[in-house]
């Protein structure tokens, strides 16, 4: 394979997801909260710290996602690529005279839990300039809150209710759910399965791939064996398990974060006579986490050789790439909460895109001269789909010195180009991963648009 191969990321791409719909009350709840609490300020709460754009100190850029639960290993990801990007922001000469700050805000992947942690955020936040993360768990409680506070915020939300409702300040680099859904059928596709068994996790996130992955089998000619869904507050899913095994699939497709899949996987193994049956992951599963939970389980010779999941194609040379992997090497050891092998997060969920999306809300602050969301936010439209005779540039250090050369750009980082439409939404195309058995991401190939439309139609 050519080394300039797309290779993945998140998304949520590990993005996380929840139903608009079922958070429809919650979201509500958020708006109500968002009016009580922004009455008086007129504006983001940088906006006070940074008045006309320019000034000294530190902005923070906050890391909205689950800390704890069952979904605890997507804040650390996230969190890795904001200490990369900060750290090569910082090596350029900051933004308008400030650094940055990466602030974690737990969720714990409950939307109770997060209205509250994102209105503490913004009263004891003065210096925010942007949020990050906001995955499918909370987003649709959180974002109507963010928004209301007129705060940009790059999400790793799935949502397909995302594709046909305005909110000025969200922004999406991942696609919707139910693409990725049709991506894993794809895989089965590929693979020449006959019959799947689903076995998704019962928080709201992992349950909206089901409705989409049954879809898509039935438009596939591809057998549902079994739906499964897995309590993650459980210890073990023997039950689960046993009626997976004697439903006689050729694999699994599955999403249960946390331990959920490593001990699904270990006790279909013992129930299976002692081999694993193949396995087809969402590309949530493309972590250090995921990998370092499931080879324990079943031993990491086994998990390579039974292993695909989808992920989004992003760039894996160039000097794009060369750039966010020297800045997010450079942080190793530094991240709290970050486990397994360092270098893994450089195809993990959400790295690449949210690293991309701090690169290009910090440039559209030097654009606009100013750190506030309400100033700034429209230019990051402008930078990532470029105007007419706009330089490419691919790092934030390249894009910055073309910008005080007065010059026009447009920002294609590691994720690739964006293309914003009117809900500011740009999401990539999907290729299929593997592993190896010391834990290296793998491309074993691409999935076409038409194959997924195929499956959507």
């Amino acid at each position: 394979m050519k080394s300039d191969t797309p290779r993945p990321v998140d998304g949520r791409s590990g993005h996380r997801r929840t139903k608009l719909a079922a958070g429809a009350g919650a979201a509500a709840l958020a708006l109500l909260l968002a009016a009580c609490g922004n009455s008086g300020s007129g504006g983001s709460a940088a906006s006070g710290s940074s008045p006309g754009g320019s000034g000294h100190g530190t902005l923070a850029i906050a890391d909205v996602a689950p800390f704890s639960g069952p979904d605890a290993n997507l804040g650390p990801t996230y969190l890795a690529s904001c200490y990369g990007a900060i750290s090569a922001i910082k090596a350029a000469g900051g933004v308008l005279g400030h650094e940055f700050s990466c602030k974690s805000v737990d969720t714990r992947g409950e939307p109770a839990d997060a209205v509250p942690a994102v209105n503490q955020l913004f009263a004891s936040t003065s210096n925010l300039a942007l949020v990050i993360g906001c995955t499918s768990d909370e987003a649709a409680s959180v974002v109507p809150l963010i928004n209301g506070r007129k705060m940009a915020m790059f999400c790793m939300t799935g949502q397909s209710e995302f594709d046909s409702v305005h909110f000025p300040y969200f922004y999406r680099l991942v696609p919707p759910d139910l693409e990725e859904s049709y991506a894993m059928v794809a895989v089965a596709q590929r693979l020449h399965y006959k019959r799947i068994a689903l076995a998704f996790g019962n928080d709201i996130g992992s349950q909206t791939f089901v409705k989409p992955a049954i879809a898509g089998l039935k438009k596939a000619g591809i057998a549902l064996a079994t739906n499964q869904t897995l309590d993650l507050k459980a210890n073990t899913y023997r039950t689960e398990a046993a009626a997976i095994v004697h439903s006689h699939p050729d694999a699994i497709m599955t999403e249960a974060l946390g331990t959920g899949d490593a001990t699904l996987f270990s006790e279909i193994k013992q129930l299976n006579g002692g081999k694993m049956i193949p396995v087809i992951g969402t590309s949530a599963a493309i972590a250090p986490a995921f990998f370092k939970s499931a080879a324990a389980a079943v031993g990491a010779s086994t998990l390579a050789k039974n292993f695909h999941a989808d992920n989004l194609v992003v760039q894996t040379s160039g000097p794009a790439y060369q750039a966010f992997k020297s800045a997010l090497l450079s942080q190793q050891g530094k991240v709290p909460g970050a486990t397994g092998n360092f270098a893994t997060y450089l195809s993990a969920p959400g790295g690449v895109h949210l690293y991309d999306g701090i690169n290009l809300a910090a440039l559209a602050m030097l654009m606009a001269k100013s750190t506030s969301p309400t100033v700034y936010g429209p230019d990051i439209l402008k930078i990532g789909n470029g105007v007419p005779g706009a330089q490419e540039c691919n790092s934030f250090a390249d894009c910055a010195t073309a910008l005080k050369a007065g010059k026009q750009i447009r920002y294609v980082g590691p994720g690739g180009p964006t293309n914003f439409d009117g809900f500011h939404d740009s999401t990539g195309l999907f290729q299929i991963d593997t592993y190896s058995a010391n834990g290296q991401v793998n491309v074993a190939g691409n999935i076409t648009t038409a194959q997924l439309r195929a499956l959507a139609g």
